[in-house]
């Protein structure tokens, strides 16, 4: 057969044309399938691997012979001397082979057999052939050794557990070589495989070599940019994985990534990848950033990069995927304002933004005005508090600058105060509107030479709107004139679909106000909820079924229920024929909106919507598994040229999960999902009993999805899983059935567990935070039963203490908690944690919760220093009033520790923290029993305040 192998082999290699592929290609892939079956097909191909002299017949040979026994029972049914044979061989073959693509295909094979081998020692000779040639003095030996053991870590990482420490050691050896460069890199990129494997015992080797990975990553710099970065995931693993072994190499690291991200020569990957490195730093371990004063040092790097980007490279800097350097800077300051304590932080990049505003260089007024918008998420309270009025004017003036860049970035920037800066910003409307309503005209007009500008112009305008609530009412009039004038003539389709959203902004804050306009809205919106097919169409769709779903949570249901069911049939007519999955979740957002209204009365379309939200769920569309890189595919072969033969094989091994290296979700579909659990949660809660046939349906999905491997999905099916418990406690509340009642058990007996997992083990803070949030919101509205049912009093009252003391997964743990280390998105996650103190309190009654209450009370009463900020006073103080409250006269026991505290309290600044401090002395008064007498001077105090 070897003979008629090499033949075959020889006649798929005729230079390709569509004669040759009528004539050869098929017959001969079909001859190799049919001899896949043959158990002599190993030792020919083989023999052909061997002998041919052709290096694309050798290199095929060693694909397909790979592809023979690539999994393990293939393996097992090869015959101890054939496989002996390969063993013996295939080593000396890698030194043998010339070409390049035909030794990588050889020593994938190598690295398919050990995978196999190892964990029975069936190839000792593998380690001997290792060691041997990296540390041969022939650089292209030593690269062929070093080049076998990357293979076969990539390949078989966990069989090569037991052999760690040696392999450790060969890389400190190898790390250093000058004689190539290859080998080092061969040794990171092994160390990059089994950096998840490294335990205490190997630790301290590990942190000894990093200093020589950088200098070795630092010289592929100069030679080989695209394997640097390569090189450096190695950092990203750790961080990933095993994030003690960088700590003391922390400052280096960043330092060199610095010094990489500052230097405008190199390509923007390499920039780019340690610029990443740094935020997921800042994500992971702030207090490090801290430690090492390393604040100001990025910024001053970081801002000038920002500063560096051209006109022509300007994108959407809230763009997660952004690929220049500039923009990508501006993200990783955003993580820091995330992360880091605001007051260290702020200042040191208003340091920076001051002079960049009044520069004569466009790039940096941009850069500045852009580094203020992204700042406000993260930084907002201390903003508002310290900077708030000084960076208004800032970006107002942004606003009139000559250079439409400039101005874009002033637009941003306004849209994320108006955002995030609420309520503040809300009292500027009679300065902040007249500008947008300037610039609009202006930019309507420039629309095609400033798309950008437009863009930015309605997002500034919708954020600043959508929050005025009742002070939009003056502007109402010349606003919807203004929006409906342009969605009736303008031509420019992206201007249209910007209005539309604008609409929605204004009736989320205008409410039953916007009934005058209503009729003429749905008249306009008709003829785009026919759109066709086409993309911009589909675009301008999807904004106006969005804005009818604001309208029907917004215009009051006399208004709007006449349209309800037409609504909910062109839904459904719409979902019959969407292969858009952003069509499909703004129908459900729809529905869920129209639920609202329709209450049980929505009953006779669920089946129907329930079969198409249950697809879209379960939909695995847009989810794409990344295999290991495989270098050794070839054209020749399509990847079902072999599925009936390995189909025949019949086994399910680890191997092929093992060779998926990450799996990524297209944003859309991750959307649909995630909007898709939030409206089924919303409208099982609406519909409340019609809900229960399609329970355990739905129950079950969103379930699964708490696993999902984007946050996004996780957050939304969590709040679904919490809404569906609600639905079904109320259904037994309104008709006492014993399959409701039986069914929530269950629930809660699943759910409550799988909540405190998710809080102390996830990374994503937003995802805890939305878990905390959503047993509190059980607890709240199904009370005593969740604790009576699950027994976790105690569970959850030590993981939000966990929470206060920064012991969950998702926050930084390395060292005893500082004053001052804390970013706002911290607090709010403790203050999350705070709020199912009170309800818990409520629920157990103060005797039985009164023994936890110390624990927290040294938690809260931290948050009331003189240097803790107004928002930490202001929870904690609160907090402490509700659970007071709560636990009723048990708290007396805490008169003497309290009520000194909350009669300094009173003279606060902070009017919010006044007020709840003067709730907090109430309640105590009313629960401290006799002592707090005498009263006279708490009587003052009232005649003091309300004086």
């Amino acid at each position: 057969m070897a003979t008629t192998i090499e033949e075959i082999l020889s006649r798929l290699l005729v230079p390709d044309n569509s004669t040759i592929q009528q004539q050869y290609a098929f017959s001969a892939t079909q001859e190799i399938k049919a001899a896949f079956k043959d158990a002599s097909i190993v030792p020919a191909l083989c023999h052909t691997l061997g002998s041919s002299q052709n290096p694309l017949v050798r290199q095929y040979a060693a694909i397909l012979l790979r592809r023979k026994i690539l999994k393990g029972k293939q393996w097992r049914q090869v015959s101890g001397e054939v496989a002996q044979s390969i063993r013996e061989n295939v080593l000396h073959l890698i030194l043998q082979e010339s070409q390049k693509n035909t030794q990588n295909a050889i020593v994938q094979l190598v690295a398919t057999v050990a995978k196999h081998d190892l964990p029975n020692n069936h190839w000792p000779q593998l380690f001997q052939f290792i060691q041997m040639h990296a540390g041969s003095e022939n650089a292209a030996h030593k690269e062929v050794g070093m080049f076998v053991l990357y293979s076969v870590s990539s390949a078989a990482a966990e069989q090569l557990k037991p052999h760690l420490h040696a392999i450790i050691q060969l890389c400190i050896q190898i790390l250093p070589d000058q004689q190539t460069s290859l080998a080092p890199y061969y040794a990171i990129k092994t160390l990059t495989e089994m950096i998840f494997f490294v335990g205490d015992e190997e630790l301290s080797s590990v942190q000894q070599l990093l200093p020589q990975v950088l200098q070795v990553v630092k010289q592929l710099i100069t030679q080989d940019e695209e394997k640097a970065c390569e090189a450096f995931d190695l950092f990203h693993e750790m961080l990933e994985c095993e994030v003690g072994i960088l700590i003391p190499h922390v400052k280096s690291t960043v330092e060199f990534c610095l010094e990489v991200a500052a230097n405008s020569d190199l390509d923007d990957g390499i920039r780019i990848k340690t610029m990443s490195f740094i935020s997921s730093l800042t994500k992971l371990k702030k207090k490090q950033i801290l430690k090492h004063k390393l604040v100001d040092r990025l910024l001053r790097v970081l801002f000038p990069v920002m500063c560096s980007g051209s006109d022509e490279e300007e994108e959407e800097v809230e763009e997660i995927e952004s690929r220049k350097p500039a923009q990508y800077a501006a993200q990783v300051i955003d993580t820091m304002a995330m992360y880091l304590p605001p007051e260290k932080f702020i200042p040191n990049l208003m340091s920076l933004v001051e002079p960049a505003l009044t520069s004569d260089r466009p790039g940096h007024r941009r850069a500045a005005h852009i580094a203020m918008a992204v700042v406000v998420e993260g930084c907002a309270d201390y903003v508002t508090t310290k900077y708030f009025e000084p960076m208004l004017d800032c970006v107002c003036k942004g606003l009139n600058d000559p250079d439409s860049s400039v101005r874009n970035g002033a637009l941003f920037a306004l849209g994320q105060f108006s955002e995030h800066l609420q309520p503040k910003i809300s009292k500027y409307a009679s300065q902040v509107l007249p500008l947008l309503f300037q610039y609009l005209s202006r930019a309507s007009q420039e629309a095609d030479k400033n798309p950008r500008g437009l863009t930015r112009s309605y997002y500034a305008l919708e954020t600043f709107c959508q929050n005025l609530e009742k002070d939009i009412l003056p502007y109402l009039p010349s606003l919807m004139e203004h929006n409906m004038i342009v969605l009736k003539t303008a031509s420019n389709l992206n201007l249209k679909e910007l209005v539309i959203s604008a609409i929605g902004a204004t009736a989320s804050a205008a409410e039953e106000h916007m009934q005058p306009y209503f009729h003429e809205i749905i008249e306009q919106f008709r003829v785009f909820l026919g759109a066709g097919d086409n993309e911009e169409m589909i675009k301008l769709q999807v904004q106006a079924i969005d804005t009818l779903g604001v309208l029907a949570r917004t215009v009051g249901a006399q208004t709007f229920q006449p349209l309800a069911k037409e609504c909910i049939q062109f839904g459904l007519n719409l979902l019959n024929v969407a292969n858009d999955p952003d069509q499909r979740r703004c129908i459900y957002g729809l529905f869920a909106a129209i639920s609202s209204l329709l209450k049980s009365d929505m009953s006779e379309y669920l089946s129907t919507i329930m079969h198409y939200m249950m697809l879209s769920l379960r939909t695995s569309e847009g989810v794409k598994a990344h295999l290991k890189e495989d270098k050794d595919q070839v054209t020749i072969f399509d990847d079902d040229d072999f599925e009936e033969e390995e189909e025949l094989d019949g086994e399910e091994d680890e191997e092929d999960e093992q060779q998926i290296e990450g799996i990524s979700v297209e944003n859309a579909y991750i959307d649909e999902k995630e909007d898709t659990s939030v409206a089924l949660g919303e409208i099982a809660v609406n519909v409340g009993a019609s809900f229960m046939p399609f329970l355990e349906e739905s129950y079950e999905e969103v379930l699964k999805l708490v696993d999902f491997p984007a946050d996004r999905v996780k957050k939304g099916a969590t709040m679904a899983v919490g809404q569906l418990c609600c639905c079904v406690y109320n259904t037994f509340e309104s008709t006492q059935s014993q399959e409701a009642q039986t069914a929530l058990i269950n629930m809660l007996k699943t759910v409550m567990p799988k909540f405190l997992t998710v809080i102390k083990e996830d990374l994503d803070r937003v995802v805890v935070m939305t878990t905390v949030d959503v047993i509190h919101d059980i607890l709240e509205k199904i009370g005593e039963m969740v604790l009576q049912v699950t027994g976790a009093s105690e569970q959850i009252l030590i993981c939000m203490k966990e929470i206060f003391t920064h012991q969950v997964a998702c926050q930084d743990k390395e060292e005893e908690e500082e004053d001052g280390q804390d970013a706002e998105y911290d607090g709010m996650l403790i203050e999350s944690a705070g709020d199912v103190i009170p309800i818990m309190a409520k629920l157990m009654g103060g005797p039985a919760f009164t023994p936890f209450f110390s624990s927290f009370l040294t938690d809260l009463l931290k948050r009331l220093k003189q240097t803790s900020s107004d928002a930490e006073k202001s929870f904690a103080v609160g907090t402490l009033a509700e659970t007071i409250h709560a636990c009723g006269p048990t708290m007396g026991a805490y008169v003497e520790i309290l009520y000194p505290l909350f009669m300094k309290m009173i003279h606060e600044e902070d009017e919010e923290v006044r007020s709840n401090t003067v709730f907090a002395l109430g309640v105590l008064v009313e629960n401290g029993g006799e002592k707090l007498y005498p009263y006279p001077f708490y009587l003052q105090v009232y005649v003091f305040i309300f004086a």
